[in-house]
């Protein structure tokens, strides 16, 4: 009997088929060449390019962001959750194996028995449609989903840090400007006070140099409240208080500058570095897989089932003077009706196929529109830039010479104030363009799949459990609330 059941257990797994569709990935219409670059086709260089940027705080910030920040804690948990779930579908394709033991004490006519039992108990689900397989197979899809969407959330972290970081050294330049263009026209309306008691000018300039002084002034505490929310916003990146960025920002630096614009390589580049195009290619993959899981369970299945015991009236003899029985034996079953329960997964993991293939697709149209506008974004502010340097020149100068007019009386005073007013507006686009810039640039590198490139520590838990083994529960009683 248990060569025949040997024999028939191998033929079964021999004869194990898989069913539903095998995943192939999909064919994709990608363009030639990116229409915003007249650059060669060069392959992009993996690099941490936040490093180009020569700013020593911003890549310490990034290195506290990637080590302490909860959505990158978040995602390594996923990861493994994703590898304990495989490890499970893995060892559904084992046989089962439980060991139990039994003894019980009766009595009848006057006469007391004791009886003991020991044993165990097999039992082997043969895969012969390949349903595990599948699962184990989709499992895999999904861990390696898990694995590219922590370089997504990394690659987004490090994106905000960056341009989060940029943005506050801009707005520190802002209410540098903003303080200096104040103390300027505050000793602009001195001078006027001073020509209006000499009675060569009305009070009405007198009032307007006040007005622009205190206009400029009121801009002051908007540009601190922005600073400090950006201080706030980087400190929960980075996994802390939202005070801690306090002292990073102590004493104020200039806006990084804009190294050369990376190399984009071809549009089909961007499937093999964008972490989010990688995940939704693998979570294609892993929804085709569930099509042949749900496929296989509307065929038969055989299952082998054997254990062995043994029984004594005593303890000891359990080992040497006991009876030993076993038994082996294969079983089928076949779906007969199910009110069509069975038919309706399949049709729903035909479903979330489709809903996945849209996804990739859409990623992939995502990823190809992200570097085409990283690209124009920045080619235009770098120009933009440009232009701004050189109003920003004239517009001082201009305000110089129409001060030093206005002192010995050759022009009105709506002349300087007009002048004042040109040259901090000036200043100020000037600082904007170049926070815009290097945000340009930070959103390229973005698009381009840029991000982590060392190794991140994904099996050490975030909690460590202490003592888990039995032992007695202390259950808290609690009062009631009056």
């Amino acid at each position: 009997m248990i060569r025949s059941a040997t024999l028939l257990m191998l033929a079964l797994s021999l004869g194990a088929c898989a069913v539903g569709p095998d995943y192939t990935p999909p064919t994709l219409d990608m363009p030639q060449r990116w229409s915003a670059t007249t650059s060669g086709p060069k392959a992009p260089k993996p690099s941490e390019w936040w490093r180009s940027l020569r700013d020593p705080t911003l890549n310490a910030l990034i290195d506290q962001a990637i080590a302490g920040n909860l959505d990158v804690a978040q995602a390594k948990a996923r990861i493994r959750d994703a590898r304990a779930a495989r490890e499970q579908a893995v060892g559904a394709l084992f046989p089962q194996v439980d060991g139990g033991a039994t003894a019980s004490r009766s009595r009848s006519a006057l006469v007391t028995r004791n009886s003991f039992r020991a044993g165990f108990d097999a039992s082997w689900e043969i895969d012969l449609f390949g349903a595990r397989d599948r699962a184990v197979e989709a499992a895999t899809y999904g861990t390696d989903a898990a694995f590219d969407d922590l370089d997504s959330v990394m690659l987004t972290l490090i994106g905000d840090v960056a341009s989060t970081y940029v943005e506050s050294r801009g707005l520190q330049a802002r209410i540098a400007l903003a303080r200096s263009t104040a103390r300027t026209q505050r000793e602009t309306e001195a001078l006027t006070r001073t020509r209006f008691r000499a009675g060569d000018i009305s009070a009405i300039d007198t009032s307007r140099a006040t007005a622009q002084a205190a206009s400029t002034e009121s801009q002051i505490p908007l540009l601190e409240t922005s600073l400090a929310q950006n201080q706030h916003r980087l400190a929960v990146l980075t996994g802390r208080p939202p005070a801690a960025m306090a002292p990073y920002f102590a004493r104020p630096a200039a806006v990084p500058a804009t190294p050369a614009p990376p190399r984009a390589g071809i549009p089909a580049d961007v499937l093999r570095r964008r972490p989010d195009v990688r995940s939704a290619e693998r979570l294609l993959a892993q929804a085709t897989a569930r099509i042949g899981q749900a496929e296989a369970n509307r065929y038969p299945s055989v299952s082998l089932t054997g254990s062995i015991s043994t029984s004594a009236l005593k303890l000891g003899d359990l080992a040497k003077n006991s009876a030993i029985g076993w038994s082996i034996g294969p079983s089928l079953s076949v779906p007969i009706f199910n009110g069509g329960e069975l038919a309706a997964a399949v049709d729903a993991a035909r479903a979330q196929r489709d809903r996945q293939d849209a996804a990739f697709r859409l990623a992939v149209l995502t990823a190809l529109q992200d570097v085409e506008n990283g690209l124009v974004g920045l080619r235009q502010e770098r120009l933009r830039l440009g232009s701004l340097s050189e109003a920003a020149r004239a517009s001082g100068e201009a305000a110089r010479l129409s001060r030093a007019l206005y002192a010995s009386g050759n022009v009105s005073f709506l002349d300087v104030l007009e002048a004042q007013r040109s040259e901090y507006g000036a200043e100020e686009s000037l600082i904007q363009s170049r926070v815009a810039l290097v945000t340009q640039f930070i959103a390229l590198n973005k698009a381009l799949g840029g991000g982590w490139l060392r190794p991140v520590a994904v099996s050490v838990p975030a909690v460590i459990d202490g003592e888990t083994g039995p032992r007695p529960r202390l259950i808290p009683i609690e009062e009631p609330q009056p």
